[in-house]
């Protein structure tokens, strides 16, 4: 049982990140190398506001919305005049706002390692099923379920879900309905860069925060996209499942084979369902 909700655990987390994620790559097409970065700035901020406060919930009240502002900023100003070129513009340009959002880091908080202590009220244990787990990650699990079951539901079940998979399908057609589609896309763009800083906030009393804690995390999200398909929320649950109980048996059982067995579960993907397991098959012309 401690294994099974240590791997639900470390799932959510990996989901609220990768719902982001799958949000900007899957729905505007976007390559956001910067997820990662706004993951780590929204941990650093939360750190901040716990230091400055105490109060572990306003952090994870403001945080999202700090880093919110900051991603509307980075679409509005930069990506906005990429969306028309290819690929790798906005790639070398997330890129670049990972070099600045790591600069700004060492200069505001050094290089120090930092630290977040859980909120009083889930800090002990609970005996679940006869094994011992910290009330922290319980409150992970029921928190990362919550989040899932409001984001199916408001891309799959709302006029606001309908909005933003048509802008997606067919920019063109949405505009000529009366939809501003540059709203769409900031409003895309900054639940992605809330949900990464909400994972920021949910992992910092588990993890050291340090600087370049962005670059392994962005590897799994992109793998967990993959896996799961572009654009599926749904996708990224059953992504960051797979990849999170791969990773709790291997930290069990297997250490030095860990990251193979994440890597063979991507490979057998695009080898069986190119597309991911509910990405949608486009047939080529």
């Amino acid at each position: 049982m401690a294994l099974v909700l240590n791997g639900l655990s470390i799932s959510m987390l990996l989901f609220l990140l990768a719902a982001g994620l799958t949000l900007v790559f899957g729905l505007l097409g976007v390559v956001n190398f910067a997820h990662g970065s706004l993951y780590m700035l929204g941990a650093y901020v939360a750190y901040q506001l716990v230091h400055w406060s105490g109060n572990f919930w306003l952090a994870l009240l403001v945080a999202p919305l700090v880093v919110g502002l900051v991603g509307a900023l980075m679409e509005r100003f930069a990506l906005r005049p990429l969306y028309a070129r290819d690929h790798s513009y906005q790639l070398l340009l997330t890129f670049g706002f990972i070099l600045v959002i790591e600069e700004f880091i060492r200069m505001v908080w050094g290089v120090d390692f930092r630290t977040v202590n859980p909120p009083p009220l889930l800090t002990g244990t609970t005996e679940v099923g006869g094994s011992v787990v910290t009330n922290y990650r319980l409150f992970i699990i029921a928190f990362g379920a919550a989040v899932s079951a409001l984001l199916f539901y408001v891309i799959e079940k709302t006029r606001v879900g309908v909005v933003v998979r048509a802008a997606s399908a067919n920019s063109a057609m949405v505009a000529c309905l009366g939809i501003d589609v540059g709203k769409v896309r900031t409003g895309v763009f900054v639940a992605g860069a809330m949900l990464a800083a909400i994972s920021g906030v949910i992992a910092a009393p588990l993890l050291p925060l340090k600087l370049g804690m962005s670059f392994s995390i962005i590897i799994d999200c992109f793998i967990i996209v993959v896996i799961g398909g572009q654009g599926s929320i749904r996708g990224a649950i059953v992504g960051a499942l797979l990849i999170g109980m791969t990773r709790a048996l291997g930290q069990v059982y297997a250490t030095e084979l860990m990251l193979l067995a994440t890597y063979a579960l991507l490979i057998l993907t695009l080898i069986i369902r190119p597309e991911g397991l509910f990405g949608v098959r486009r047939r080529r012309a």
